[in-house]
């Protein structure tokens, strides 16, 4: 008998995971949340953030979703790669050599600045409560998305090479394991690609003894994962003015393409269960739901959320589709944030290890950007397509390698740096908006022919 015979039909037309009892439920918790874990702790691995407080909100922001969305939406909240950028620009983890540098001083900053651009997703949902999503996302076609999340990818390209080359051997295992277990693994092998990719990887490095454990000995087994120092509210009186406006500035734009990037997590899910969220509870509700999350989280230090699609192909994989399940991964969530030697064995990881795992992220962020494009069938003989497009890579990628790295001004006595691709952003999104030629229609009742989904996808979501 198959897994989902076994389950009753709840009220919202999805399997009631409680009739299957408290240890399955459990166990099925478990498995979302190692699912997640891998892609949401490599966030702060990446930028410096702390991976306790990365937890802690991965958890919450996810029972925040749940309330927000009437408990009818089975999504996971995790930690968003599309930010990564915002958080180098601001908070850079290594110099113009390439070499290591701690700028953990500056990532309040860039917190702030993400909490921000959460305050769009509240935008964005307030209009299409008031106008309705066709009506909304004309601003914000393909054309415009598919390239800026091209952008993403590529300007992130350099500080992974850098950390692989380290240790080319750990980083080369690490995108080994992650290429063999994506194209060739079966079952959970296929959907976790990622966390495999860090533990083997880690492994062969410790067992080669380039691993020092020395801080998972010294720290303790229980701790608070809310640190106030690393929070946005430490910079907010007293911080450098200017750093804020700049921070500001340079992250908000990347919202565009996350909150694309969440409607097409919605609409995988949606085709997944066989119920279509974006009507009921409606896509307002859950942008509203991924932003409060969002804006929660970054206040407090801990990466942006988003909705996952690692979870996605777990619920293709179990058939299970009660959200409760998904609640218990987020309190499992919860309790491991409290953990410090947790969080100090993830800090000991190869900083080759992350380059290697980083560099497959980085090319899939990119490449999802052309699938966008193409899966939507831009049509690039019209001239304004091709400007535009043109337009926001280079000057995205461009402006951030250049000598300066970002177009600076001066308003009044405050100075704001503009990153390559804030800059590229609101170029795409003003031309796209004047020129003529538009012929972009978003479809609600098919909505996954419009998203993307920065998240290493299963066999089952393709």
């Amino acid at each position: 008998m198959s897994e989902k015979s076994k389950v009753t039909l709840g009220e919202n037309g999805i399997y009631d995971a409680r009739s299957l009892g408290v240890p399955k439920v459990l166990l099925l918790g478990l498995q979302h949340m190692f699912a997640m874990f891998g892609a949401t702790i490599l966030v702060p691995m990446l930028t410096g953030l702390n991976v306790s407080t990365t937890l802690l909100f991965a958890g919450l922001g996810t029972l925040l979703f749940h309330l927000i969305t009437k408990g009818k939406v089975p999504a996971f909240l995790g930690s968003s790669f599309a930010f990564l950028g915002g958080y180098a620009a601001i908070a850079p983890m290594v110099d113009a050599a390439g070499n290591p540098v701690s700028n953990k001083e500056l990532l309040p900053y860039a917190c702030f600045g993400v909490a921000c651009a959460g305050l769009l997703y509240l935008v964005l949902s307030l209009l299409i409560k008031i106008f309705g999503t066709g009506k909304v996302m004309k601003f914000f076609p393909p054309i415009v998305t598919g390239p800026i999340i091209i952008a993403i990818g590529l300007t992130l390209s350099q500080s992974a090479i850098d950390n692989c080359s380290k240790d080319w051997l750990i980083a080369v295992v690490a995108i080994a394991l992650v290429v063999v277990c994506n194209i060739w693994g079966k079952g959970m092998i296929k959907i976790v690609p990622i966390i495999i990719g860090v533990i083997g990887s880690y492994i062969l490095a410790a067992i080669l003894g380039r691993v020092d454990f020395t801080p998972v000995r010294e720290a303790a087994w229980v701790g608070l994962p809310i640190h106030w120092n690393e929070t946005a509210f430490s910079v907010l009186k007293g911080g450098d003015t200017s750093l804020l406006i700049t921070a500001v500035i340079t992250i908000m734009p990347i919202a565009l393409a996350t909150m694309v990037e969440h409607i097409g997590d919605i609409s995988a899910i949606s085709s997944t269960v066989g119920i279509n969220y974006i009507k009921n509870p409606g896509l307002h509700r859950t942008l509203l739901g991924d932003g409060l999350a969002t804006i929660v989280a970054s206040l407090f230090g801990a990466p942006a959320n988003t909705t996952y699609g690692e979870n996605t192909g777990v619920l293709s994989l179990t058939k299970v589709f009660d959200p409760l399940v998904i609640r218990m991964a987020a309190v499992f969530a919860v309790l491991f944030s409290f953990s410090p030697k947790v969080a100090a064995l993830i800090g000991c990881m190869p900083t080759a290890t992350c380059g290697g795992v980083s560099l497959v992220l980085y090319g899939m962020i990119s490449a999802v950007g052309v699938r966008n494009i193409v899966e939507t069938r831009v049509d690039f003989t019209k001239s304004r397509n091709v400007i535009i497009a043109a337009l926001i890579l280079v000057l995205s990628i461009g402006i951030n390698y250049s000598a300066a790295g970002s177009i600076a001004f001066h308003v009044g006595g405050l100075a704001i740096s503009l990153s390559g691709l804030a800059v590229g952003a609101l170029t795409g999104i003003i031309l796209n908006a004047v020129l003529p030629g538009k012929d972009y229609v978003f479809d609600d009742e098919k909505p996954d022919d419009t998203g993307v989904c920065f998240a290493v996808k299963g066999e089952n979501e393709k």
